[in-house]
């Protein structure tokens, strides 16, 4: 059963916390952070509380700039990217795993932006979520 995690307000995401609540996750999401902290990608994570949704979102940006967004759930790190119609073509020519490009084939907008949405839950997948950064950066205006 897939359950979002941190949806107390009072619980802020920090490591000591984090540990507690995601403990089998929590060296997957120190190698997120490290990947996301690195010299090369150079972006800022923000956590806050959203009262509408209940849940404690993260928030990563480049230069001010949304790249995306961070929920943590049971058994994965749940990262949302969004991309405009013409941008997310492009995602088909990444080298990433062949089940990404096939998720974006009958992707459904969200007024003007197309989800991409990954289920993070092995170090492996930190690959393709890393050349998936590299390329919303190079498509940010």
């Amino acid at each position: 059963m897939e359950t979002q995690l941190l949806r107390e307000q009072e619980i802020i995401p920090n490591d000591e916390n984090l540990l507690g609540v995601i403990p089998e996750l929590f060296p997957l999401y120190r190698n997120f952070t490290s990947l996301i902290n690195n010299d090369m990608h150079c972006l800022k994570a923000e956590w806050n509380y959203y009262k509408d949704g209940k849940s404690w979102l993260c928030k990563v940006t480049f230069k001010k700039k949304t790249v995306f967004w961070l929920s943590l759930w049971n058994n994965y790190l749940k990262v949302g990217f969004y991309f405009t119609e013409a941008t997310i073509k492009g995602i088909d020519q990444l080298e990433i795993a062949k089940e990404i490009k096939e998720s974006i084939k009958d992707v459904k907008m969200v007024g003007k932006l197309a989800p991409l949405i990954l289920n993070i839950s092995k170090d492996e997948q930190l690959d393709d979520l890393s050349r998936i950064i590299e390329y919303k950066k190079s498509v940010m205006k």
